[in-house]
């Protein structure tokens, strides 16, 4: 079943990869900004490495739901659930709630998705945490904005999609 109050935003190379060693491959100022936009005043669903990955925490102006399966985490300002089922629960009623990582979550909740914000970097990388491949046939393009960054020398963009939903 899709939930179309559920999305997903992940930055990702182009072989996939998303992250290593608990922290992301890139340095993107504008992607940065973008992520703050977009989720400000929503909830954002991690699991626990993403959330001690972030340097400070709780992000401002977001709810934090950590899904964790050790059930004496203590996350202050942070509501703590211990399945996907109980952070599905906990976002039910909202418009749009964001899955923010890392690999294990990211798997988990793809199938369920609605919508993803893509941020696209068009080379590989080396990484030891993967996002599910995504088959772009399942989606619709929305917006797209492609970028490039002088600093780190390599282009990307910022992609919108929405999950086509099949008629069954």
């Amino acid at each position: 079943m899709i939930y179309k109050n559920i999305s997903i935003i992940v930055a990702i190379a182009e072989n996939f990869a998303i992250g290593k060693n608990n922290d992301l491959l890139f340095h993107l100022p504008t992607d940065l900004k973008r992520f703050k936009e977009i989720t400000t005043g929503h909830s954002l669903v991690m699991g626990r490495n993403t959330l001690l990955s972030l340097p400070n925490w709780p992000l401002p102006n977001r709810r934090h739901i950590v899904v964790t399966d050790k059930t004496d985490d203590v996350f202050p300002g942070c509501e703590v659930v211990f399945s996907i089922e109980g952070a599905m629960e906990k976002v039910k009623d909202e418009n749009e709630a964001f899955i923010i990582g890392g690999g294990m979550i990211y798997r988990q909740f793809y199938p369920l998705a609605g919508k993803l914000y893509l941020t696209l970097v068009h080379q590989p990388f080396e990484a030891d945490v993967y996002f599910p491949e995504i088959d772009f046939s399942e989606w619709t393009e929305t917006a797209r904005k492609d970028l490039f960054d002088e600093k780190n020398g390599f282009r990307y963009s910022n992609i919108n999609l929405e999950r086509k939903i099949s008629a069954h």
